[in-house]
């Protein structure tokens, strides 16, 4: 059983081969890479509204945005392959300056805001960025140029900043004769970095492949039209933000809703019905805190027509509550990732009420197969590890040469997530592989925040373990064990944390303790003993 139609943007499928060998299913009807279809869009949608930000931009007018940053970033020196990295917000000058760099075939390099120094000195290191634009207010983020000596030219939106030049400075230019370069949609357009088991950030490489399929799947999925207005209120550095949202939204000819000021549940409910949105993909937690919010009832919302979902189960009392005061809007569920440029599967229009323990079925061109610990296929609805191929799935991770051995097989990718397919291709996914915590839509491996942990004087080891919440789906939890005679408080642990990472990651709740971390006979810690730990302490709290 299947959901999709036989015609749609896309057209048929066919099977090509791509990725030095790997065979897949494809879309027959797509342009030749992300510059094609965007110039395509502008020929025939020009007078259309294409973004909306501080500034209501059409497509004829974003085009000529595009172009003059093209020809001033040429003018720098920087083509094919190089890197431009992004430290904004949700603003219209990133997806102009992405625009720009799909023209050159440039990579992007997108930057969450909520990236501390260090993290970001490593970022533009590893990606060899030669240009960063960053807003005014993170400058005290932006690492010395002796920290990032390939980093060439800085611009900053929004502001100033000492050492770097004005955003304008990019738009100063005569796009009449803005470069095209040769490209094969085969190469990298974004490097799109996704925290590791290890804790060590990988550059999953979107290509222009990738990006096209994804956008073209959510369109087809959703019946995308020129006519939708897709909301992004997720961040633009994210694959959700990134491809499911805006580029998805861009390739039916739509226009983009950026949600730029940090989230608030009644500045959201605002734009949404000032807009009149027909689209988004939020994580669950931001639909429950709107029908939750007193405000909603205020607002008309009754052009929202589809809300799709990911990163953790909807609430059942979310759903009763939307179903009952927005009727027409449908909740659709989808899996993906960063490395399969945002969505494997997708719920289908039909079954969206029925299903709602799926996260729906894979996109027409993926092919999802689900193997157990010795890689033998599963039966159908048995649980396993779900392996992933199709043109979504980017061919490699940036300079990850051992990653990429590891984690890319046969012209799959371990996904690391448990789940099942049954019989009529509904998948389901109930666990990770990996030792993961979903907050708020923001994933935390554990390894990354015990490494920082560990890095505090006194500390003799440490475990991070997520606890289910009701509107992040997971907060985050800290034990301790230090040094007899350490002086460590919990402020101190948090506080130390705070100036390393970004805030989703910091411990909400830590326990210092002199005693050892419970282990196995194999002397890997029980996370499950910690667990009961972490509630009786909860509860302890509840009962004073």
């Amino acid at each position: 059983m299947t959901f999709w139609p036989e015609a749609g943007i896309g057209g048929a499928l066919r099977r090509e081969t791509h990725y030095d060998g790997r065979s897949m299913l494809c879309f027959s009807e797509r342009p030749a890479h992300l510059a094609a279809m965007f110039d395509d869009l502008v020929a025939r949608f020009g007078d259309r509204p294409a973004i909306v930000d501080d500034r209501a931009l059409s497509y004829r007018e974003l085009d000529l945005l595009v172009r003059k940053i093209a020809v001033s970033l040429a003018a720098l020196g920087i083509g094919k392959g190089d890197r431009v990295a992004l430290f904004l917000g949700n603003c219209w000058e990133f997806l102009a300056v992405t625009l720009a760099c799909n023209r050159l075939g440039v990579l992007v390099v997108p930057i969450g805001i909520r990236q501390r120094r260090a993290e970001l000195e490593f970022l533009l290191n590893n990606s060899g960025a030669k240009v960063v634009v960053f807003e005014a207010e993170l400058t005290d983020e932006i690492p010395a140029a002796a920290e990032v000596p390939q980093l060439a030219h800085r611009f900053v939106a929004h502001g100033t900043a000492e050492g770097a030049r004005p955003f304008e400075d990019l738009l100063a230019a005569e796009p009449a004769n803005a470069p095209l370069a040769e490209m094969h949609e085969d190469d990298t357009a974004v490097i799109l970095y996704t925290s590791g088991t290890t804790g060590k950030p990988k550059g999953a490489e979107l290509t222009h492949l990738s990006i096209l399929h994804s956008s073209y799947a959510f369109a087809r999925a959703h019946e995308l039209t020129e006519r939708d207005r897709g909301l992004v209120a997720v961040p633009l550095s994210h694959v959700t933000g990134l491809v499911g949202v805006s580029y998805a939204t861009i390739a039916a000819g739509g226009c983009v809703v950026l949600m730029r000021q940090a989230f608030k549940t009644v500045d959201f409910l605002a734009l949404a019905a000032r807009e009149r949105i027909t689209y988004s993909i939020l994580v669950p937690a931001i639909y429950t805190l709107a029908v939750m919010h007193p405000e909603f009832d205020k607002h008309d919302l009754s052009a929202w027509r589809i809300g799709c979902f990911g990163g953790a189960p909807m609430p059942v009392p979310t759903i009763e509550m939307l179903a009952k005061r927005l009727p027409n809007l449908q909740l659709r569920n989808a899996y993906g990732a960063t490395e399969t440029t945002s969505p494997t599967t997708i719920m289908p229009q039909a079954y969206w009420r029925d299903h709602m323990d799926s996260v729906g079925q894979a996109v027409p061109y993926a092919h999802v197969r689900v193997l157990d610990a010795d890689d033998n296929e599963v039966a159908p609805g048995e649980p396993g590890e779900l392996l992933i191929a199709g043109p979504m799935v980017v061919p490699r991770y940036w300079q990850r040469p051992d990653a990429n051995a590891k984690e890319f097989v046969n012209g799959y990718w371990r996904s690391g997530d448990i789940g099942s397919i049954d019989q009529d291709g509904f998948v389901r996914v109930f666990d990770r592989k990996k030792d993961m915590i979903n907050r708020g839509g923001f994933k935390i491996f554990s390894a990354e925040v015990e490494n920082v942990i560990c890095g505090i004087d006194g500390v003799l080891e440490t475990a991070i373990i997520g606890t289910p919440d009701p509107v992040l789906g997971e907060r985050v939890n800290a034990i301790v064990v230090t040094s007899e005679g350490a002086s460590l408080s919990e402020r101190d642990v948090a506080a130390y944390c705070a100036a390393r990472m970004s805030d989703y990651k910091v411990p909400e709740s830590i326990i210092i303790r002199s005693e050892p971390l419970p282990r196995n006979a194999n002397g890997k810690i029980q996370k499950t003993v910690l667990r009961e730990t972490i509630a009786d302490r909860a509860a302890s709290y509840a009962r004073s």
